[in-house]
């Protein structure tokens, strides 16, 4: 492709005429590669990509919506939590959006209750959005009572029980927590408790009814189990209630409780592995350098977010879609906090 002489500091932008030109093909060809519309061959999508870079091509992005009566933005309802997977997530679906040309336009929950869910759908519909990604607790969420005037919506935690055109993805938190459950049975535990997330979240009672699962196919005792909030500190609440019965192994729903639990354990003076085995699910990044490493169910959040948005585009753009439901496969980490029970 030849190279245009330098645009004098005073020349007018670039425009798509000028993209056409320059790669070789025509206006409409320019603006398919530009609106990442689909039947345009490899080849020629490099041709313009290349000519937008080399002309610093910066496309009018009202002139595109009116085009194509669409404002290329994605609302995000958000409760802002610090915890890694909801941030992993967010990363995931703002990277997702951009590289397929869109911008995101982020609402924070006051509360993540249905309230606040709804005053964030309210305000994203009056910008016009053209979806919506939600990542709150899904057990709490009816779609039905939720204002969406046709607008897609993606939601970031699997809720099998509920019937909507919503599209689902998540982790398969149900398998995850049962591959863990049986990882400790396989080890000869026999006394098996859990640290639940909160009430109103789908990925705390999935992962609830997966140790369960596994405790009645294995035939073994279902205790009550421990509420959490994600954090450490819940973690380490429920650790100390659970370090003087004669509790051999414990599942945390999430990574940050099963630290605050490993902590209260060796406080009281029980070990781990040797007194309590302890797993985790998430695999944060710290889990592998913790002075125990932590066994754990790796989450891939990157995938969660590119399956999720790589759907709601579809829907977006008007491409066929396969499922609305997709259940992101987990992975057992096994490191040094877990092993078989002192007999």
């Amino acid at each position: 492709m030849p190279q245009p002489s330098k645009r004098a500091a005073n020349a007018r932008p670039a425009a798509m005429v000028d993209v056409a030109k320059l790669s070789g093909v025509s206006q409409k060809t320019v603006s398919r590669v530009v609106n990442g519309e689909p039947h345009v061959s490899s080849e020629v999508q490099a041709k313009v990509l290349a000519a937008i870079a080399i002309l610093n091509f910066r496309p009018n992005s009202a002139a595109r919506a009116l085009a194509s009566a669409r404002t290329r933005t994605i609302g995000f309802v958000y409760t802002g939590s610090a915890l890694f997977g909801p941030s992993a997530m967010a990363v995931g679906v703002e990277r997702a959006a951009r590289n397929a040309g869109y911008t995101i336009a982020v609402v924070h929950t006051r509360d993540g209750t249905p309230g606040s869910v709804r005053v964030a759908f309210d305000d994203l519909i009056g910008r016009g959005v053209d979806g919506i990604v939600v990542s709150e607790p899904a057990d709490d969420l009816r779609p039905d009572d939720l204002p969406t005037n046709g607008i897609p919506v993606l939601s970031l935690d699997m809720n099998a029980a509920v019937d909507t055109d919503w599209i689902m993805v998540g982790a398969d938190d149900r398998s995850g927590a049962r591959q863990a459950t049986e990882h400790l049975i396989e080890l000869g535990h026999r006394s098996i408790s859990h640290i639940a997330g909160p009430q109103g979240w789908a990925t705390s009672q999935n992962r609830i009814l997966g140790w369960r699962d596994a405790l009645t196919e294995a035939g073994l005792q279902i205790p009550e189990p421990l509420r959490g909030d994600w954090s450490a500190a819940s973690g380490f609440a429920a650790g100390e209630r659970l370090a003087s019965t004669g509790v051999t192994a414990i599942l945390s729903a999430n990574d940050d409780m099963a630290i605050g639990a490993i902590h209260a354990i060796e406080v009281s003076g029980r070990t781990v592995p040797q007194d309590v085995s302890v797993i985790g699910i998430d695999d944060i990044p710290l889990a592998a350098y913790l002075h125990a490493p932590l066994t754990t169910i790796r989450q891939d959040f990157d995938k969660i977010a590119h399956e999720g948005m790589s759907r709601l585009l579809d829907v977006i753009e008007g491409r066929p879609l396969e499922t609305r439901r997709f259940a992101v496969p987990t992975q057992l980490v096994v490191r040094t906090t877990t092993g078989a029970p002192i007999r």
